[in-house]
């Protein structure tokens, strides 16, 4: 605990990277005021005792109102949040195997990004005037009760809701860029984070009154730390899936410049090949596919037949569901993998910093190496990010409230682990290059040679 508080104080002694973290807080503090603002036209109290009275949304709808923090719910300004933002990344990448312009722009350095994130800016636009509408049409469907809409439904409500969810969406994709920018770690990830972690204590609050209820007493409240317990075993997990690589083994080559070696002969590095090289995007992918049979129930054009199979897959806690889910998962992982992680690209740099891994001919034979050591561990990993995915649906068969289950794994925990360790080497990083020793270790200043 001493030394913590100590690496604690090394952080607030620089300067800037003290800076940085106020900077990223205040920003975050201001989403989160955002979040709270309900569109014009809509009583906030009447929502929030509806929200009440149903115990807030559950299934998909649930799993959309952790990303925006209840905004979406509550019907707030911020409603849809940076979730256009992230379609249209998503769109952006994709396309960018398809179209040479974009192919063009990736290679271009600094100014072809530039142009890449304005594509990404406009489209969110765009996007966002496609789901704004979808959204307030949806708003009796998702609780939003008709006493709730003080000047009715007509197009003044329209106009202005779209106006102020365009500009929201636009809102939260700024500040997750200056977060990135000025503050530390990546903005929209924590953005994201934020608003899960929003839900956090209501959801084990009600964990807690679930157990404890009609004289639970102490049993209750051992089952309560046997979950804590358990919670604690699936973010270890999580944690080793987001850093677990396999190490490939390099060796460069002996370089003499102006007569002398730089070089070490025979010295060996390692080139580390993520177990889960596609992060958390196979799970967004395969939940926007989840959609789908929802959409279906819920369509007055589709046949009563149509209607039962999709009810099947439409469950976010049912066997239909998870078992197409998790494949979705495992398909959507080495589809991600394959259009992220270029093995010829990385053959190509080997080559160039005179590298080579022993016993394999640099070029060709070695970018085949590396696809297959990387097709041979994505199936574990998917396997395992699968299993995180669909553990909610088992935690609630237990007995485990909708809220707090889906904090035992799926999208949420995921974002939170990758989220929260990416921040902690960026501080490392700081720390480090001010000669003090990084968050995993202690923190004492380091002895610097002269």
């Amino acid at each position: 605990m001493k030394k913590f508080i100590e690496t604690v104080k090394n952080i607030w002694s620089i300067e800037e990277l003290r800076n940085k973290i106020i900077l990223t807080l205040g920003f975050m503090v201001i989403y989160r005021f955002a979040a709270q603002v309900t569109l014009p036209g809509l009583d906030g109290g009447v929502i929030a005792e509806s929200l009440h009275k149903s115990g807030g949304s559950k299934g998909l709808l649930g799993m959309i109102n952790m990303f925006t923090g209840g905004g979406f719910s509550s019907a707030s300004v911020m409603a849809l949040g940076v979730m256009p933002y992230i379609s249209a990344s998503i769109v952006v990448q994709l396309m960018g195997i398809a179209i040479p312009y974009l192919q063009k722009l990736k290679k271009d350095g600094e100014s072809g990004q530039k142009k890449l994130t304005q594509i990404t800016r406009w489209l969110t636009i765009g996007i966002t005037l496609v789901q704004g509408p979808a959204y307030i049409a949806s708003l009796p469907g998702i609780g939003i009760p008709a006493e709730a809409f003080l000047l009715g439904q007509g197009g003044l409500f329209w106009v202005t809701s779209m106006i102020l969810l365009t500009t929201g969406s636009v809102f939260a994709m700024w500040l997750g860029e200056k977060i990135t920018d000025k503050g530390i770690g990546n903005g929209i990830s924590l953005l994201i984070m934020i608003g899960i972690l929003a839900r956090f204590p209501g959801a084990f609050f009600q964990e807690v009154l679930s157990k404890t209820a009609n004289g639970g007493g102490a049993g209750g409240l051992m089952m309560i730390l046997l979950e804590i317990i358990f919670w604690f075993a699936v973010i270890l997990a999580s944690i080793y899936l987001v850093t677990a690589v396999r190490k490939v083994a390099v060796q460069y080559a002996r370089k003499t410049v102006a007569g002398t070696v730089r070089d070490v002969a025979g010295a060996r590095q390692y080139l580390p090949l993520k177990l889960n090289s596609a992060g958390v995007m196979p799970i967004i992918f395969a939940q926007a596919i989840m959609f789908v049979p929802r959409a279906i129930q819920g369509s007055s054009f589709s046949s009563e037949a149509v209607k039962t199979v999709a009810s099947y897959f439409a469950d976010p806690f049912g066997v239909g569901y998870n078992a197409l889910f998790a494949f979705l998962i495992i398909i959507f992982s080495y589809f991600y993998t394959a259009i992220t992680v270029n093995t010829n690209e990385m053959s190509e740099s080997l080559k160039r910093s005179n590298g080579f891994i022993s016993g394999v001919r640099p070029g060709k034979e070695t970018a085949d190496l590396l696809d297959k050591i990387l097709s041979l561990i994505t199936f574990p990993g998917s396997l395992f990010l699968a299993l995180l995915a669909i553990l909610p649906a088992f935690v609630v068969k237990l007995g485990i409230q909708q809220s707090w289950s889906m904090f035992y794994g799926g999208t949420s925990l995921i974002i939170m682990v990758g989220v929260a360790i990416d921040t902690i080497q960026q501080i490392n990083a700081h720390l480090l290059n001010r000669h003090y020793d990084g968050l995993m270790k202690t923190g004492t200043k380091r002895k610097t040679v002269a």
